[in-house]
Order: C-alpha cells, then sequence, then structure tokens
C-alpha cells in the first residue's frame, strides 16, 4: 500500500511509528483493513509530533489534546449502538417542564422510541430532559457541555454511562451529526438556532448525508402550533430565499411538523424503502430495502436529470465498491455534488414509488 502524504520527519522517527503502531494494531482484521488503519492511526502519530516544532502554545496543545480526547470518548460510546436509529434532538434549556414545547419534545421523543429509536440530546433542563424522560434514559444519549453559568447534567441522565460531557461545542456538535440519522428541533435561542443551521449547512453543502430535519412546537389552548417555526420560515423566505442567499431546492432540507405525531411519520417515512448511501468515487449509491419499479430510472431521469454530471439513474444488486451485504438493492447515479434539497425530494419519490 501506498504510504500517504505525512508531516516531515527522519527515516527513524517513521520507523518508530511504524514500530509502536505495530505494537499495539489488532490482529484479527483482514490485511486490508489493518493496513488502512495503521496507516491512518501513524499519521496521526506523526502529525502529533509535527506540534513540537510548530510552535503552538501550551494552551494550543491542550485544546487539541482535549478535542481528540472527546472525539474518542464519542467514537467508543457510539459504535456500540451503531446499528440503531438515533435523533439528535435540540432546544431550550429555559423551557417550564409545564410549557407545550416541553410536552412536545416529550411525546415527540416517546414516540420515536416505540419505533426502536434512541434519542441524543443535549444533558440539561428544559427540551433536553423533556428528550430523555419521553424515551427513558436507555433509549437516551445525554451530551453535556461546561459551561460557567450551566447547571449539572438533569437528574435523568446524571449518572447514566451514556452520558458525555465536552468542553468543546465542535466536539459536541460532531458527536450530534456524526451519528444522527435525523433531526427533531423544537423552540429555543442562540444555542438552538446554531444546532439547527448547522445541521442545515451539513446537509446543504453534502458534508453530511441527507437526513430529515424537523421543527417542531407545541400548541396553543385552542391547538394551534404556538407560530415559533412560522416566524422562523418567513426569516428564511424573506431574508434568504427572497434574496438569493439559498436556493429553492434548500427549503426542502427541512420540514414544519404540525404535532409531534407528525414529526415521527415524517422521520419514519423517510426510512421507508431508503436505508443509507455513500459516495463511490462519483458515484453516489443510495442502498435501499426493496428494488424500485422498473420504470423508476427514467422518471428520476426525467425529474432529476439536474443531479446528475454525466449519465442517469441505474439501479441494481451490485456495485463495485460498496461494501453493503450482497444483494443489497441499489440506486446510482454520477452526482454534480449540488442540490442536496433536490437529493431529499429525489429520496421522498424513492419512498413513494
Amino acid at each position: 500500500m501506498k504510504r500517504a502524504t505525512l508531516p516531515r520527519h527522519s527515516p527513524q522517527i517513521r520507523a518508530a511509528i511504524d514500530e509502536v503502531v505495530a505494537l499495539v494494531a489488532p490482529t484479527t482484521l483482514n490485511p486490508a483493513d489493518l493496513a488502512k488503519r495503521r496507516m491512518l492511526v501513524s499519521e496521526m502519530v506523526a502529525t502529533s509530533l509535527s506540534l513540537f516544532t510548530d510552535e503552538l502554545t501550551t494552551g494550543e496543545l491542550r485544546l487539541v489534546r482535549q478535542a481528540l480526547r472527546e472525539m474518542r470518548a464519542g467514537f467508543t460510546m457510539f459504535n456500540r449502538y451503531r446499528t440503531l436509529r438515533k435523533v439528535a434532538l435540540f432546544g431550550s434549556a429555559r423551557t417550564p417542564r409545564d410549557h407545550p414545547d416541553y410536552k412536545a419534545a416529550f411525546e415527540c421523543s416517546r414516540l420515536l422510541a416505540e419505533r426502536g429509536w434512541m434519542t441524543i440530546t443535549g444533558a440539561g433542563p428544559g427540551i433536553m430532559q423533556a428528550g430523555i424522560e419521553g424515551p427513558t434514559p436507555e433509549q437516551a444519549f445525554g451530551l453535556s457541555i461546561r459551561l460557567p453559568f450551566e447547571d449539572k447534567p438533569n437528574p435523568v441522565i446524571a449518572n447514566d454511562p451514556k452520558l458525555l460531557t465536552f468542553r468543546y461545542f465542535f466536539t459536541r456538535k460532531l458527536a450530534f451529526m456524526g451519528n444522527a440519522d435525523a433531526v427533531a428541533a423544537f423552540p429555543g435561542g442562540f444555542g438552538t438556532q446554531d444546532e439547527v443551521f448547522e445541521a442545515l449547512t451539513l446537509v446543504q453543502t453534502g458534508r453530511n448525508a441527507v437526513i430529515p430535519i424537523v421543527l417542531v412546537e407545541g400548541h396553543d389552548a385552542q391547538g394551534a402550533p404556538l407560530g415559533y417555526w412560522k416566524q422562523w420560515e418567513s426569516f428564511v423566505r424573506g431574508a434568504m430565499h427572497k434574496n438569493g442567499w439559498i436556493s429553492p431546492e434548500d427549503e426542502c432540507l427541512y420540514q414544519l411538523a404540525d404535532s409531534p405525531a407528525t414529526a415521527v411519520d415524517i422521520v419514519s417515512r423517510f426510512y421507508t424503502r431508503y436505508q443509507s448511501s455513500r459516495y463511490v468515487n462519483d458515484q453516489l449509491v443510495i442502498r435501499l430495502d426493496a428494488p424500485l419499479p422498473a420504470s423508476a430510472c427514467s422518471a428520476f431521469d426525467r425529474e432529476f436529470g439536474a443531479l446528475c454530471a454525466t449519465g442517469g439513474f441505474t439501479q441494481g444488486t451490485e456495485f463495485e465498491g460498496d461494501d453493503a451485504p450482497a444483494g443489497t438493492p441499489r440506486l446510482w447515479f454520477t452526482h454534480n455534488r449540488k442540490y442536496f434539497g433536490l437529493v431529499r425530494r429525489l429520496i421522498d419519490r424513492i419512498n413513494e414509488s
């Protein structure tokens, strides 16, 4: 295997890095996978050693060390539950227990848990606590953040092994979005909006897989939504879409749900036939739970041709370079890496077919 480009070190240091990595590398992996992992870990060790000559301050070195520790802790914990669907649930820590939004978050997470989903939320009070109480702690993760004015983790998740505490927002966001199969957002302040726009930006730019992003809230005494997300959508359309700062198809990246039950239906429907997707070179390979009708590809060519850099849509059960189980139904096309809101609509069509 060709060695990737490493930070500049003497051959003696390179050999020592390889020797140390070989000592701790697992022996149960197949040779090809083992070689890739050893190469990647060698790169990380070499990069770490280069920090000596990069003139980083002690504070910067501490930041790198802590970020690596937090990412490792997150990957280690979530990998134990990798086969289960998870929803990232965002919302205000200030929401009182008797507020309609609190009740809606409780109900949404409870209904998803009944369908086998786990909830990833913060570990604070408000919407975060509601998102843990709904499914019970056994089906929830709490991602706490150290802030000078925040209380300790809420009592529902405080002593749970699925509680992680982060120093940095960026590592916490990675734990949220790197493991979420869906997002359910409830009203909140700057932090909630930061999380919602982070999710939208990652999906819009193709840095995260397309997932359902659902905006939910409680109802007033007459049974009507409180209006938070309608006001938010008016801003998005009036200040962003109208001025051309986002594209028309970007509005497909989110959906407003008029009730927790509707939000759960939106999330569940997304995975009716669609299973997952990945890039193999320039091909976007979409894995399915069931084959599409024979006429689907020609219909997709007409409706979603703007997604294709060349050619059109193809379906089959084998694709070289995709490691899904043999016989998995697939749809693939040469994606131009644009219009991810249109990819979201394509997934809806796949599920409707």
